[in-house]
Order: structure tokens, then sequence, then C-alpha cells
């Protein structure tokens, strides 16, 4: 036995001791082995819970609360709230075992709410459009019309400041979301917001005329409130967060949602804005037809397009790669293409060949990480994915997830490591860098399909 699985028993022993432990004395361990499942009070956003394509339901907070339920072998419900008084009335009330929804641990709340244990950093903001004259500190904001989020922390923020400054006013609404209220600062019909740093660098691709104008806090946590009365099941929460952080599995998470937010760049992103209404019909059938015959996402395939060629069938380069997938001589033959420049054709031989190189992905490799793996082969040759798993290895890493893989890519082209390797050198920044932006345009293409 490895000393990781020995660890990875110990834990389940460890849990299931204490599980039956604490089931017996915590009113929230019993109510959740009574009903059979983990109810989770959240809202309804890009950083919390939403339901994607074909109603697959994703968010930062979806995957920690379904990663708690699935320590406790049980099942999750999710009660989506309005805003977040409800959800802070409804965990107090008994109507759920978490609130999941991103919020910031301040002392007020502290004083009537059960917190768990910190699992994220962010940074309040003062958000507004960028062609407005940005405010650079709180005097700049006196006189500008700023609307939040009710009960949020950016209003414990405000009215603190409002002690030194009596003339900082706002507007708080409980019945639009934040990324309604980002809408109206796009439309101008207020001045500024003040939103977390994690929700506007998600947002932000989505809303690319708006800029921070400077940060409203000191760094704070995020962290999930639980129902009065549940010491027990805090301790059991406590310790499961010790446990993912220490087997990477926040990490993970936290990659899977953020991991790619940062290569925001305003020109680049206007540009593929107006390409998605422009270009995009053109071979949106396409896409959605040849996607549906391989099993692949076709916002997914379509980012990948864009990615390669901009949407430009005709494209071609240097090194004689062309067409809407940038498909080299030698592949478009193999794929049966025989005219790489049409794009039906270029489109099914990109797919065909992204399919196959999923199919050759090891079984290892974790459900939700294997197309990530798929597109580095398909960019940089499966060699070179094998050489990348290997080194992983060597480096105590896991050669099974992309948050793993993702970090070992770029040694690929430092010589002390890939003169041990079987392929050799190669430019390992690449596919890093490849699947991060068609990861970027699948997220912003997706978003612009939903809200039009």
């Amino acid at each position: 036995m490895t000393f990781r699985l020995y660890r990875l028993l110990l834990f389940f022993i460890f849990y299931g001791l204490l599980l039956g432990s604490c089931s017996e004395t915590d009113p929230v361990m019993k109510d959740i082995r009574r009903q059979g499942k983990l109810i989770a009070l959240t809202l309804n956003t890009s950083t919390t819970y939403y339901l994607r394509e074909n109603d697959t339901p994703m968010g930062f907070e979806y995957d920690l609360t379904k990663a708690l339920a699935d320590s406790l072998n049980i099942d999750v419900e999710y009660k989506v709230a309005d805003n977040i008084e409800e959800m802070l009335s409804a965990i107090n009330n008994g109507e759920g075992h978490v609130v999941a929804a991103g919020l910031t641990r301040t002392s007020a709340r502290e004083q009537q709410y059960l917190f768990g244990p910190d699992y994220k950093t962010v940074q309040q903001q003062v958000v507004c459009h960028r062609k407005s004259k940005l405010p650079k500190n709180i005097d700049d904001l006196l006189g500008k019309s700023i609307l939040i989020i009710a009960q949020s922390s950016y209003q414990e923020a405000l009215q603190e400041q409002q002690k030194e400054y009596p003339e900082l006013k706002w507007q708080a609404t409980s019945k639009l979301s934040t990324e309604q209220v980002l809408e109206k600062l796009v439309k101008k019909e207020v001045d500024c917001t003040i939103v977390d740093s994690n929700i506007f660098s998600l947002n932000h691709r989505y809303y690319p005329d708006l800029e921070e104008a400077f940060p409203f806090s000191e760094q704070q946590s995020l962290a999930w409130v639980l129902p009065p009365d549940s010491a027990a099941f805090k301790q059991y929460v406590t310790d499961w967060f010790l446990q993912i952080e220490s087997n990477s599995t926040l990490s993970i998470i936290n990659e899977r949602y953020y991991g790619y937010v940062d290569i925001f760049d305003f020109y680049n992103n206007h540009i593929y804005l107006k390409r998605i209404k422009s270009r995009l019909p053109k071979y949106e059938t396409a896409f959605r037809e040849v996607a549906e015959q391989y099993q692949i996402p076709w916002t997914l395939l379509a980012a990948q397009a864009y990615q390669e060629s901009h949407w430009n069938a005709g494209a071609r380069s240097h090194t004689g790669v062309r067409g809407l997938m940038m498909l080299t001589q030698s592949t478009a033959k193999a794929m049966g293409v025989k005219n790489r420049n049409n794009p039906r054709q270029s489109i099914k031989g990109g797919a065909k060949y992204l399919n196959q190189m999923r199919k050759r992905v090891p079984e290892d490799v974790v459900a939700e990480d294997r197309i990530w793996f798929a597109l580095a082969a398909y960019n940089i040759g499966f060699g070179h994915l094998l050489d990348a798993r290997k080194l992983a290895r060597d480096l105590g890493k896991s050669p099974s997830t992309w948050h793993d893989l993702k970090e070992v890519f770029p040694l690929l082209s430092q010589k002390k490591y890939y003169k041990k390797l079987e392929y050799g050198y190669t430019r390992g920044t690449e596919p890093v860098k490849y699947i991060d932006r068609i990861r970027y345009y699948q997220d912003v293409l997706v978003n612009t399909l939903v809200t039009g």
C-alpha cells in the first residue's frame, strides 16, 4: 500500500468515526442523515451556482458543496434564493444546512451567524464605466450615483466610510443580481458599484466596458454560513476543508473557475464580441452539427476554432496550416479533409482529430479534465502530453489533473527536464495558453448566447 493510499484510508476511517459520533449529538448531522441529503442555500450567479448547456449545474460553490456531500456519501439539494437576506434568514430558521454563496466574513455578520472556515480571499473594488472619469478615492465618489447589492458586505463597508464622509450616498437593491447591476453600469444608468474582486474578475470579460477604479477594502475572507447549534457539523466541515486543501481539491476547483480569467484584454475581447455577431453565424450550424456527431460541446469547438483562426475560413500561417481549424496537410489527409479551406470540412476534420486525442487520453485522467488533455495533445502532440505526465509523476504531482499538468507543461522547454524525456524539447507554455484562451472564449460565447 502506498503512503498516499494509507493516508486516504486513515482519512475515511477517521471521518467514519467522526460522522458516527457527531450524528448522535449534533442536530444538523441528525437532520442530514434523516433527509439523506445536504441542503445548500445559494444564489444563481457566475461565481456560485448556475446551469450551463443541457442544464448542467456548474459554479465554484456547486463544485465545493458537491465535494462535501460526496464526503458524506449523500446527494445535494440546491435552494436558490433571490437575495442574501433570504438565504441568511433561511439558515437561521433551519431551512438548510449551509449557505454557500461566496459570502464575506465580517464582524457584523459574525454577531448574528455561525461561519465555517475561510476558503478564499477577496477584496472589494469600486467598479465604474471605463469611459467615465474614474474615481481615485472616496472623495471622488461623493456626488456619484452608486448602486450595490443590499445586505452585502459592500453595504457594511459604505456605512463604515459614511461615518467619516457623511455626504457619501448609495442605493441598495435586493431585486437585482450582481450581473444586472453591472449591466446598469454598462448602460450608464448609474455611475459606479462595489463588488468583490473574484466577482469582477469573472464578469469583466462579459462587461469589457467596465473597469476597476480603486480597492474599497482590505483583503477579506469568504466562508460558508452554517446553522446555529451545529458545533459538531462545523468541526466536520473545518476538518474537511483542511483535507481538501492538503490534497489540492480546493486548488483544482479554484483553477477550474478562476485559472484563466486574468487573460482579459479589452481590445481583443471587444473584437471577439463583435465577431460573435458578424462571423460566427456563418459557421454556427456546422459547429452544432459536427459537435453533436462527436459529442463535443459546440461552444467549445467554436471557441477552439476562434483561437485557431479567428473564424477566418481562409486563414493560413507561415508553417502551412490553414482553414478554420488550422489543420496541417498531414492531419487533414489523415482526417479525410480534401479542402482545408472548406469550413465544414475543416470543422469536421478538427473535431474528428480532437475526438481521437480524447479517446487516447489515459483512463486515470479525471472526467472533467479529459477534454483539456485532448486539447493539449491537439495543440502540441500526444507524445509531449505523455512526457508531461511522466514529469508530473517524477515531481510528485498528479499526472491525472489539468491543475497539476498546467504547472508541469512549461518545464518541457527547460533542458534539465526535457533531456530526460522521450519526446524532448517543446514550447511547454503554448498548450497552457492555448487552453486558457479556449476556456475564456467559450465562457464569453456561452454568456453572450444566454444574455443576447
